[in-house]
């Protein structure tokens, strides 16, 4: 993470005299800001107690914490961006397009019971984004894909298989590209309909961290602070089948956007993923008995703020 501190310094100080020196009274100044809108799903949003504090008042059941990586770079570079954060936990691809969500909050049954659900509608992410709009960052495909649902169900085999064989691989596998070409159909659309409604915006597709461990023998069999009841046969399955084709699909959708790039979080996070002690991503379960359903921490959120103020500090550029 401190790697990135001395360059960004740099950055944001060039940034900050460009905007004042060259740009100076117009709608980007220095004094009004760049304008930023934060699309997303729950990776985004923080969600998690282990992301922050829920901090939008009245709630409106995305669960945007205050640790929540737009958060953090909202306070890292003060006045150079002016953030609206319209990110939403368990959105889709078509949430962030053109479909209304009804967000969940905490609302988890039998888990989490949440006492102000339901939540009336949000709007598409994309109403957020308009002409005036400099930089758009996008966090999301995950829940398109269905990975919450497909970890539930690996959780369910593995438990009746006592944790042996690839049962969640046998039974799910040959459905996958069929999810991963969903995905990829559906982002390239959300590109073309964000650069249409923002011309002139730069769009940074933010990936996915590191979730599992390349040795998943370090994910402990039935441990609800990793995977629980998963096969480590079925979580090496999951990384190479599923979650790193998910950030190439998304990697690859921007090289369709000339406007769009993406922002890699995998090689940063290789070493913390859910199963290392270092983890930035946590668990089913965060103890003592907090339900975090395998999302980031606010290490994690740290870390991915390190790489969007980078890109959004060389989009300004």
């Amino acid at each position: 993470m401190a790697r990135f501190r001395p360059r960004l310094a740099l950055l944001g100080s060039a940034a900050a005299l460009t905007a004042v020196q060259l740009v100076g009274p117009s709608p980007a100044s220095a004094a009004e800001g760049y304008q930023w809108v934060a699309l997303g799903d729950s990776y985004t949003a923080g969600v998690i107690r282990a992301a922050g504090d829920t901090f939008e008042v009245p709630r409106d059941g995305c669960e945007r914490t205050d640790r929540s990586y737009p958060q953090v770079v909202e306070r890292d570079l003060g006045s150079l961006f002016d953030l609206v954060n319209v990110s939403c936990g368990a959105a889709t691809i078509e949430n962030v397009t053109d479909i209304p969500q009804e967000p969940i909050g905490r609302h988890l049954p039998p888990f989490v019971e949440d006492p102000d659900y339901p939540f009336p509608a949000v709007p598409p992410q994309s109403e957020a984004v308009n002409s005036d709009t400099d930089a758009i960052t996008v966090g999301v495909g995950g829940n398109t894909l269905g990975f919450a649902d497909i970890l539930t169900q690996c959780q369910k085999l593995g438990g009746e298989s006592g944790g042996e064989g690839t049962p969640c691989k046998d039974a799910l596998g040959s459905g996958i590209q069929a999810r991963l070409d969903k995905v990829s159909k559906e982002y390239d659309r959300m590109l073309t309909v964000l650069h249409e409604r923002a011309p002139k915006a730069k769009i940074l597709a933010v990936g996915y961290p590191t979730i599992i461990p390349n040795d998943a023998s370090k994910c402990g069999y039935s441990d609800p602070t990793k995977f629980g009841t998963i096969t480590q046969g079925d979580l090496a399955w999951l990384r190479t089948d599923v979650l790193e084709p998910l950030n190439k699909a998304i990697e690859k959708s921007t090289g369709t956007q000339e406007s769009a790039s993406f922002v890699d979080l995998y090689p940063s996070s290789k070493n913390h993923s859910v199963c290392d002690d270092a983890k930035w991503v946590e668990g089913i379960l965060t103890l003592p008995d907090q339900l975090s359903v395998v999302h980031p921490n606010t290490i994690g959120h740290r870390n991915t703020a390190d790489h969007v103020e980078e890109a959004l500090l060389n989009a300004i550029g």
